[in-house]
């Protein structure tokens, strides 16, 4: 019989909801689980023991009542440390805000406690989730339970490396430049990154509110081990919050049943050089996808590298504009990543905003018509397998573009971008990236359940220390 830790949330619920474990049992199965592996992976910074078995004991008091129960009725979940946790730090990663505490929930952090779900620890991210490597100035290095000597990924690597080793079953992250699925590839489990406007996010730690490029491509999202535990959890955060002028009433587009799609496979997406194994991932995911009837094509969306170019440009430009502000709460390391922005950025100007506003929309546009012939586009998450620590630091922008180039264009385009790990490359995990038209999330996850139903969902792993 699998230990508590190693099962997956909505698993879990029902096992609490039928009487066969209570959600007590499940939240100490978790905190030992971290006492016996955060050592060696730093993912989890902050625990919440107290209020989370307390928490718990009221859960099982509801079983025991006969109450209605949400889909995560008693299921412990992590949060990464620059969402709020109402009594809890929105620290960012940063000295500065040691002592930021929260008095009220992040819309999704609500959500997902009306859900039933009890959050239970904060996981670690770089300062300001500005890097695409887990090391805060704060709370130190994570480690990819893989291979300790990889990145977890960035910005949301402290979730990524929790989930994976069965410190948590289920996780919420942010993605601006691929945050959610930049560990889940790394680590090995599954994500979405939601179209914008789909989840509504906030905070009260100031800066409260987001400058251009935050409004158009930053959003929350789900992360666990398995893509249906991603899926319930999506359905409990989408929505509109007036705390979100962004976020929509939107309806979800589904995969319907027996439906096959066109599905146009871009195992090596231009602009850069793609790790022979990663591309061979993405074809065996194409070759499950055409097993299960699917039409399975190679084609490319229209300037795909004009889309990884725009979003460089409207992200460095709100980063050139804040330098002054960043560099004095900021650490070293990660000043120096700013350093290497600000050498490739152009120069901020009326006229580039307008020229990058103008050609997003265009893009927007023809990417919409690109995804009415092809449902869905397959693609690698990162053109490259997890890179040694700190190797984004320094003359590096060669091996940042190989890797990072996937992951841009869901951003600039405000796209849904589902995550599902398939295959391995340098031994290490592959996340296969399942990308659809605005408002198409659920038919992404579907069609990654469909991968992950060949594939196999990744059961938590024992850090690899040496």
């Amino acid at each position: 019989m699998s230990e508590l830790w190693q099962l997956g949330a909505l698993e879990l619920a029902e096992k609490i909801r039928s009487g066969e474990t209570t959600s007590r049992a499940v939240v100490e199965a978790h905190l030992a689980r971290v006492d016996a592996v955060n050592g060696d992976l730093n993912a989890i910074v902050r625990r919440l023991d107290d209020e989370a078995l307390a928490a718990a004991d009221a859960a099982d008091a509801a079983v025991g009542r006969g109450d209605e129960l949400g889909p995560f009725h008693g299921v412990p979940i992590t949060v990464k440390e620059n969402i709020d946790c109402a009594g809890t730090l929105t620290t960012q990663g940063l000295p500065a805000l040691a002592e930021a505490v929260a008095p009220i929930d992040a819309p999704t952090v609500a959500r997902m406690r009306a859900a039933g779900a009890i959050p239970f620890a904060r996981t670690n991210l770089p300062d300001l989730g500005l890097r695409v490597h887990t090391h805060s100035t704060l709370h130190g290095l994570t480690r990819n339970p893989h291979h300790p000597g990889r990145t977890a990924g960035g910005s949301s690597g402290g979730e990524a490396s929790a989930i994976a080793s069965g410190m948590s079953p289920l996780g919420l992250g942010n993605d601006i430049g691929g945050s959610l699925r930049n560990p889940a590839h790394c680590c090995g489990i599954a994500s979405i990154k939601p179209t914008v406007g789909a989840v509504p996010m906030a905070t009260v730690i100031p800066p409260q509110d987001q400058l251009l490029s935050s409004q158009q491509m930053l959003v929350e999202g789900p992360m666990a081990r398995r893509i249906a535990d991603v899926r319930a959890a999506f359905e409990v955060v989408a929505g509109p919050s007036p705390r979100d002028p962004r976020s929509v009433p939107a309806t979800f587009t589904e995969l319907a049943d027996g439906e096959r799609l066109t599905i146009a496979v871009l195992a090596d997406p231009p602009g850069g050089d793609t790790h022979p194994e990663i591309a061979a991932a993405v074809r065996a995911a194409a070759d499950i996808l055409a097993d299960a009837g699917h039409d399975v094509v190679e084609a490319t969306p229209p300037d795909y590298e004009v889309a990884i170019e725009m979003w460089a440009a409207l992200l460095l430009s709100d980063l050139s504009v804040t330098r002054p502000l960043l560099d004095e709460i900021l650490g070293e390391d990660a000043r120096r990543i700013l350093d290497g922005f600000a050498e490739v950025a152009p120069e901020t100007s009326v006229v580039l905003s307008a020229h990058v506003q103008g050609t997003r929309f265009r893009l927007m546009r023809e990417w919409s018509e690109f995804f009415a012939q092809h449902p869905i586009l397959l693609s690698p998450t990162w053109g490259m397998p997890p890179f040694e620590h700190d190797a984004d630091i320094g003359d590096n922008e060669q091996l940042i573009r190989d890797t990072l180039r996937p992951v841009l264009p869901a951003n600039f385009l405000a796209l849904p971008g589902a995550i599902v790990p398939c295959g391995t490359a340098d031994g290490l995990p592959v996340g296969v990236q399942v990308m659809g038209d605005r408002f198409t999330d659920l038919r992404c996850l579907d069609v990654a359940a469909q991968i992950q139903a060949a594939a196999g969902a990744p059961a938590p792993i024992d850090p690899v220390t040496a």
